[in-house]
């Protein structure tokens, strides 16, 4: 059986974007998912294939080895036999390719001449966006995510099988976990799809796993929103994504970060701007103010008579801290003016009006 291509198993070109392989694997995982495909090995086996190709063709350092890999001709050696007669030109040999991510390309060549290393595989790197509020984006603080994640079996801690029962060497692969494809000199391994490349077989599977090991749940993570957060800023968490395959490493959580607006400030790179109302008194005569900052305290503002409506008024210090700068808050003023008017209140605005010489 030839090794199988990448590209083909997601059924994208060579030439695809990020955003169509992402979106290839996501049609593909879902309709072959084992959740969605109980007790089918050749579902099983077609999901591994479509999770491998995505973690390499998903990571921009990953697949440009494997495509460096591909042009050298590696997966077209998987299906050449050498030529009849030959002889001490070709050794078979297995490289194990179910990760390939976690190869670099020398250590590929160098697994091929038998001095290979191989890191332990890790969970999918899983991406979320988080809404915050405000004030949290602009101060800083903690916000609660839950999170669709694989995790293993409580019930059968991961091992597939049901309490009591036993665990048997895997008659597909001979305990080893993975089944060889490919012939001649270059050999691919992957993970055997009888045992999800655990090298042992329940003899009775598990009643709430089916044998998989793995549960879909929910997982509730408390996210650190730094200071001065805009929206579209990331940050990765390691070891908070998908659980990995037989107790290896969880993988990374990416959150990207969305700011709620909010009713009373915006902002304006590290200053913070607001609008506080005055009546047609307050404008004319002057006040003073009480109004509220971003970090909840409520600052004394004097507002001096004759005051147009859109005057701006700084309060020095109470904006946004970022790498020891901290913003200020600017303060818009509106005028609100009385939709109507007592007998006497309007008598008495006709007075003032002459009195100072405004047309009315």
């Amino acid at each position: 059986m030839a090794a199988k291509d990448f590209y083909q198993v997601l059924g994208v070109p060579d030439s695809a974007s990020a955003a169509d392989i992402k979106k290839a694997y996501r049609k593909l995982a879902k309709q072959y998912h084992p959740d969605a495909n109980p007790d089918n090995a050749q579902a099983a086996e077609r999901f591994k294939e479509i999770s491998e190709a995505h973690a390499t063709l998903s990571d921009a350092s990953k697949r440009k080895q494997y495509d460096q890999m591909r042009r050298l001709g590696a997966f077209d050696a998987a299906t050449r036999r050498p030529p009849a007669g030959a002889r001490g030109g070709y050794q078979q040999e297995e490289v194990e390719f179910g990760d390939l991510g976690n190869f670099g390309l020398g250590d590929i060549f160098s697994s091929i001449f038998g001095k290979g290393r191989r890191e332990d595989v890790r969970g999918e790197t899983l991406e979320a966006v988080v809404e915050v509020p405000f004030r949290v984006a602009a101060l800083g603080g903690k916000v609660p995510v839950t999170l669709p994640v694989t995790e293993p079996c409580v019930t059968c801690k991961g091992s597939g099988a049901a309490p009591g029962a036993t665990l048997d060497t895997c008659p597909e692969c001979k305990g080893r976990g993975t089944i060889a494809f490919g012939q001649g000199t270059f050999t691919v391994n992957r993970p055997c799809p009888r045992c999800r490349g655990r090298g042992k077989v329940p003899s009775v599977p598990c009643p709430t796993c089916r044998g998989a090991g793995q549960v879909r749940t929910e997982r509730r993570v408390l996210i650190t929103v730094p200071a001065a957060t805009e929206p579209g800023d990331r940050v990765r968490l390691k070891g908070q994504g998908q659980s990995g395959p037989s107790g290896t490493p969880a993988g990374d959580l990416i959150i990207t970060f969305q700011v709620q607006a909010d009713r009373f400030f915006r902002r304006d790179g590290l200053d913070v701007h607001c609008e506080v109302p005055l009546n047609m008194a307050q404008a004319i005569l002057g006040t003073r103010l009480k109004v509220r900052t971003l970090e909840g305290k409520q600052v004394l503002l004097r507002v001096p008579p004759g005051t147009q409506p859109g005057r701006k008024f700084r309060i020095k210090g109470q904006g946004i801290e970022k790498n020891g700068r901290r913003g200020d808050q600017l303060v818009e003023v509106t005028v609100a003016l009385p939709e109507k008017l007592s007998n006497e209140a309007e008598a008495a605005l006709k007075e003032f009006a002459e009195k100072a010489g405004l047309p009315h």
